[in-house]
């Protein structure tokens, strides 16, 4: 029976971060989301997506900087009780949110944080992400990842779908609920960054190649990729300017568009263009292009107009005397338009 429930969805995101307005500066150019306050809380700062807001920055500058991925549950208090029996650290302790639900921030058993939060109201329809949302989550672990796995799993209520087997680098286990792909598990060893294990969330966009353009000119840094994985889409793995690791992800859809498509389908994505071409497209200006249209045909026009075929065919005959090069240039100028 499928579950209706917020349980096991990952609900919420926010960014640790030393420089809350630069963060915003910076994925709003590599991303596109917008800054938005919380009506509750102005200075908490939110990122929306063109969906509705996704997360918002925390800044601390005495923290390392990161992304915290929130995982819906219908009892906070209940999953922290659950989480610190089968071996995780409370770095948050449940905390009511004014009309925001509960929350709470853990540490599972091999380092890899992650909040869990429950809300007052209804849990909005799961439905397929769309450009600017969270499309997977992927945790790096220490350990081997049905271990990893059995932890979340019991948590929220998570199902094994499938898993990939790579060799020396251990075993790739996907995870979902209903069915749905959520993400994916695995002993990161030498693939992740070194330390504790860690969350990280993946980004869909529509070109992962312009976004890693983009995210270079904002001062950011390319991990790994990009990339073409199982199944036809394309990923890249990057740094804010922070350090604060997060990354991109194309579906095979996106993938497959005709050369050029993809990044004329981006350019709508940025509000300050269409925004200009509708002021240019007022009827005054619109007018203008119409004034040639006025000139009424007569017999003088219509003779003058049958003379230049005339004329631009004798100069044509005078150039091929004159030369073999010329005559070879000017079919070349008049195929240019």
């Amino acid at each position: 029976m499928a579950d209706n429930t917020v349980r096991g969805r990952f609900v919420w995101h926010e960014l640790i971060t030393p420089n809350g307005a630069g963060a915003h500066e910076f994925y709003g150019k590599t991303i596109g989301w917008k800054k938005q306050a919380w009506e509750q809380e102005p200075s908490y700062q939110m990122f929306a997506a063109s969906s509705g807001p996704l997360g918002a920055t925390v800044e601390k500058r005495d923290a390392v900087p990161q992304w915290l991925a929130y995982i819906g549950t219908t009892d906070v208090d209940a999953t922290v009780e659950a989480a610190t029996r089968l071996g995780a650290t409370v770095t948050a302790p449940p905390t009511t949110l004014p009309n925001a639900g509960r929350y709470a921030v853990l540490t599972d058993p091999h380092g890899a944080a992650f909040g869990v939060h429950g809300s007052p109201g209804e849990p909005r329809p799961e439905s397929p992400t769309t450009y600017g949302e969270f499309s997977w989550h992927e945790l790096a672990t220490n350990t081997a990842a049905e271990e990893a796995f059995g932890f979340y799993s019991s948590l929220f209520g998570w199902d094994k779908l499938d898993a990939y087997d790579m060799g020396a680098m251990g075993t790739y286990l996907l995870f979902g609920r209903n069915g749905k792909q959520l993400g994916g598990m695995f002993k990161k060893g030498d693939m992740g960054k070194p330390g504790p294990a860690y969350w990280v969330g993946y980004v869909r966009v529509l070109d992962v190649d312009r976004t890693v353009a983009d995210v270079k000119a904002a001062r950011g840094t390319l991990l790994n990729g990009p990339m073409d994985v199982p199944g036809g889409d394309r990923i890249a793995q990057l740094a804010d300017p922070h350090g604060a690791f997060f990354a991109v992800h194309m579906l095979a859809v996106d993938v497959k568009r005709p050369a050029g498509t993809a990044a004329a389908a981006a350019k709508p994505a940025k509000p300050a263009k269409p925004a200009k071409a509708a002021k240019r497209a007022t009827p005054a200006k619109a007018a203008k292009p119409a004034k040639p249209a006025k000139k009424k045909a007569t017999k003088k026009t219509v003779k003058k107009a049958a003379k230049k075929p005339a004329k631009k065919a004798a100069q044509k005959k005078t150039a091929k005397k004159q030369t073999k090069k010329s005559t070879a240039k000017k079919p070349a100028k008049k195929a240019k338009p």
